[in-house]
């Protein structure tokens, strides 16, 4: 196996063991709403938290893997947010909670636009969408296998004890990451002389480029289209993250084992969504061009998980409204690669700045669903009426991928 392709499967885990730790508060909630004595409101900044947290830390923590690195700012990540994750087991009050949700979120910000600097230096162009979709996928496959492993283990030991299996996890991924990993190809002791040269020769960086200023990229329109996009299919994506098992549970009345199902099919079809897209985008890139390959894929899949998400909220048959709700997931994931593929093909050398800067933008859209959901439902206990607002956000966010053209990369005038 080309070592590529073992880096590949490195963060095929880290991004697993991601998701595994985010979806648990997701899986968790009525055990957390019920020893804590929290409503769904004070739930929903619970979960906000986190979201806000990432947002705010995303541009900084992207941006300094542009400079000294992924490896070490991965290994960095990875720790802290592992830490944090067996602290929320501790948690004994609201305010607590809270603030050990906040700096969770804090340490995971980075986590995905430094994926995407280890995509930039270790893939070729060709195989960019491709590489995003397995490190996407494999979030999914962590997400659909968190009700699998983490209610069992609750009954079992109690919820507190599920943060602690979940965080020691990623401390055995993160010692392995940084003994093994190297930021270039070239410095990697096991790789040949072969695979190095047709790296080099095929990825959109070249040794010569140089970091942009942060001005330069922000007048860039792509960039804020690109952003734009993010924070409304974000909307829908951190409704499956935060909210999918409260919805299913006091919003639909199934029971947990339905809502286990439910959340896990959602994400395994993410999965399915995640490799998909990526493929179909670099096959359409291949034949009709980037600009079409990119865009169709976006367009597509967001315009019809808006669709689904609508039709998920008129229906008054429980199962069917499931159903709809994990054929959304498959859908939206389909765009999900492409829009960290885009960061690549217009950041270059710069893909963990731009790749931070949408990430950013999509952090405050999941923050908002995440708050306005439990507000809305708290007022009007109606839990379908978010799911209105969803679909207008994603068909919205499909709309703007017209304004995006991954074939202009972030430049500097004259150079």
């Amino acid at each position: 196996m080309k070592v590529r392709y073992r880096v590949l499967a490195g963060l095929f885990l880290l991004s697993t063991i991601t998701y595994l730790d985010r979806v648990c508060m997701n899986v968790v909630s009525k055990y957390v709403k019920a020893d804590l004595h929290l409503d769904n409101e004070q739930f929903g900044w619970i979960l906000g938290a986190f979201s806000l947290a990432y947002a705010l830390f995303e541009i900084p923590t992207g941006s300094l893997g542009d400079k000294i690195g992924p490896r070490r700012i991965l290994t960095r990540v990875v720790l802290w947010w592992s830490g944090f994750t067996m602290l929320t087991g501790t948690a004994f009050n609201f305010i607590y909670l809270l603030v050990v949700r906040f700096l969770f979120g804090a340490g995971e910000a980075g986590a995905y636009p430094n994926a995407s600097i280890v995509i930039a230096r270790w893939f070729p162009a060709v195989e960019v969408g491709r590489a995003q979709s397995v490190i996407w996928a494999a979030g999914r496959l962590g997400g659909a296998l968190t009700p699998l492993l983490v209610i069992p283990l609750v009954h079992y030991a109690g919820w507190r004890w599920a943060f602690g299996a979940l965080g020691l996890l990623g401390v055995v991924w993160a010692i392995g990451w940084y003994i093994w990993f190297r930021d270039e190809p070239a410095a990697h002791s096991s790789i040949d002389l072969d695979e190095v040269r047709e790296i080099e020769r095929g990825r959109k960086i070249k040794d010569s480029d140089h970091l942009i200023p942060w001005k330069t990229i922000l007048r860039n329109p792509d960039l804020w289209a690109l952003m734009l996009m993010c924070h409304l299919f974000f909307y829908g994506s951190y409704f499956f993250t935060n909210w999918s098992s409260v919805y299913f549970q006091e919003g639909r009345g199934m029971t947990e084992d339905q809502t286990k199902n439910f959340i896990s099919l959602s994400y395994f079809l993410g999965a399915v969504g995640c490799l998909v897209g990526g493929v179909l985008s670099d096959a359409l890139s291949k034949r009709y061009g980037l600009k079409i390959g990119r865009r169709a894929v976006g367009v597509g899949g967001l315009g019809l998980s808006s669709l689904f998400f609508l039709l998920a909220g008129l229906t008054t048959d429980n199962q069917l409204a499931g159903y709809f709700l994990a054929i959304c997931v498959l859908a939206k994931d389909l765009a999900l690669p492409v829009a960290f593929a885009v960061c690549v093909d217009i950041g270059q050398r710069n893909a963990g700045s731009v790749t931070g800067a949408m990430n950013f933008a999509g952090q405050l859209g999941g923050f908002f669903i995440t708050i306005l959901f439990g507000i809305i439902v708290k007022h009007t206990n109606n839990f379908n009426y978010p799911l209105f607002m969803i679909a207008g956000c994603l068909l919205v966010s499909a709309l703007l991928w017209l304004r995006i053209d991954p074939t202009k990369p972030v430049t500097i005038k004259g150079v």
